[in-house]
């Protein structure tokens, strides 16, 4: 673990929040177990409140922390797309924090498929929020100095990872039910082979 790293999970086990270059654009990093970070981080980016936060995890079965019932064809999407740039919505532990669900009872997960990011979340507890680094309605932060300029206050740590290079946020499907839905388009498409999941109903 680099100086950065034990840096950041100290900031992270008591409860701050920290900037990161994630798989796709820098985002807000927090414990996501801790209901008071969530707080900061949703204060932070003025975010609406109807909205659950996204979860990055270190590793497949880091999941199990949060979705509760996975279906079938949530582990058969999981096992065939992850690690990567996909965001896979399942049923949410009940006993996740509100400020994390946003009373939806779904949560969003992720496994990255870059090792070194996922060090740092594992290093973090195995799990970190990663919603993105911007107010509210803005574009999502490409460079650390972007961050800065949209929090130049409230942030505990921004790892500076250079300039974000992709050009597409991470696709999201909605697994909670026994079919998927496409939520959002992005690095994965139907032409990569999940088509065969998706509800064309």
């Amino acid at each position: 673990m680099d100086e950065i790293g034990i840096e950041a999970a100290k900031i992270i086990a008591r409860g701050g929040v920290i900037a990161f270059r994630t798989d796709t654009f820098y985002g807000l990093g927090a414990d996501p177990l801790n209901q008071a970070a969530v707080r900061k981080v949703r204060a932070l980016k003025d975010r609406d409140d109807s909205k659950p936060i996204l979860i990055l995890l270190s590793d497949f079965n880091e999941a199990d922390r949060f979705i509760t019932e996975q279906s079938e064809v949530f582990t058969k999407v999981a096992a065939r797309f992850w690690p990567g740039p996909l965001t896979l919505i399942g049923v949410a532990h009940p006993e996740l924090p509100a400020e994390l669900t946003a009373g939806t009872g779904t949560i969003g997960v992720r496994l990255p498929a870059d090792e070194a990011l996922r060090e740092l979340v594992r290093v973090c507890g195995g799990a970190l929020t990663a919603t993105s680094a911007n107010v509210t309605g803005q574009p999502p932060a490409c460079t650390a100095a972007e961050v800065r300029n949209y929090f130049p206050s409230g942030l505990d740590l921004i790892i500076d990872g250079g300039e974000v290079i992709v050009t597409q946020a991470s696709a999201v499907l909605d697994l909670s039910g026994p079919r998927a839905h496409m939520l959002r388009d992005g690095a994965i498409s139907s032409i990569d082979g999940w088509d065969e999941f998706l509800d064309r109903s």
